[in-house]
């Protein structure tokens, strides 16, 4: 389990993901318009060397690892952090509220909301990675979503957890993340999510019967 959840991207881009995976030698990304994410088999000058085929000029890409990354040749680092990795191996069950599936004609409304609560990275065809679902308000606005990112043979990762500032406070975040670890774990696979340390939703995350993993380092890079 650690090798798998310590690399996680490499481990989605060879199971669960390897149609999306755009891969040369030791590295591995996916397409720019899904995710900014990559991976590197092992940090070795050659496996960024690797990496280095996959990129262009002045893109930013983003690797997640068990340790700090000491980058080599034409890369820069732009910033780097460490965040917390939480898995669920306590057994759910689901909500009473069912969500909405959402597909890809909700996704000019994911964006709108993803880029009104910064949740992370979501792009046009982000959608490809996994499962979303979200809840509407009596008006009809997609008020909040979440849905799958990372997917391997064993885990599935909860990511784009996002309620819109008007809808706050009403547990659509808890309602959500709860429903879509049950539907990972009926799928036979454990749930887990990165968050930032000081990000209050821990507590939510928690209370649903995620634990503290371990510290993963978050590496934003580029070429220079």
């Amino acid at each position: 389990m650690s090798e798998s959840l310590d690399n996680p991207i490499w481990f989605a881009l060879t199971t669960e993901h390897r149609l999306l995976a755009r891969t040369h030698g030791l590295a591995r990304r996916y397409p720019p318009d899904v995710s900014p994410l990559a991976a590197l088999l092992h940090p070795t000058n050659d496996a960024f060397a690797d990496l280095q085929r996959l990129v262009s000029r002045g893109e930013h890409i983003a690797l997640f690892t068990a340790g700090s990354l000491d980058v080599s040749g034409d890369w820069q680092v732009d910033r780097s952090r460490w965040i917390d990795q939480m898995i669920c191996e306590a057994s759910l069950a689901p909500p009473p509220v069912v969500p909405l599936p959402l597909g890809t004609t909700d996704v000019p409304e994911m964006l709108e909301l993803t880029a009104a609560t910064e949740p992370g990275p979501f792009l046009p065809q982000t959608i490809q990675m996994g499962r979303y679902f979200g809840i509407r308000a009596a008006d009809g606005r997609l008020a909040a979503m979440a849905g799958e990112r990372l997917r391997s043979t064993e885990f599935a990762e909860i990511s784009a957890v996002c309620t819109h500032p008007e809808f706050r406070g009403r547990g659509y975040a808890r309602e959500l993340t709860t429903f879509l670890a049950a539907q990972i774990q009926a799928a036979g696979k454990t749930p887990f999510l990165h968050v930032k340390s000081e990000n209050g939703a821990k507590v939510v995350y928690q209370k649903i019967g995620f634990r503290l993993r371990a510290a993963i380092c978050l590496t934003v890079i580029s070429l220079r």
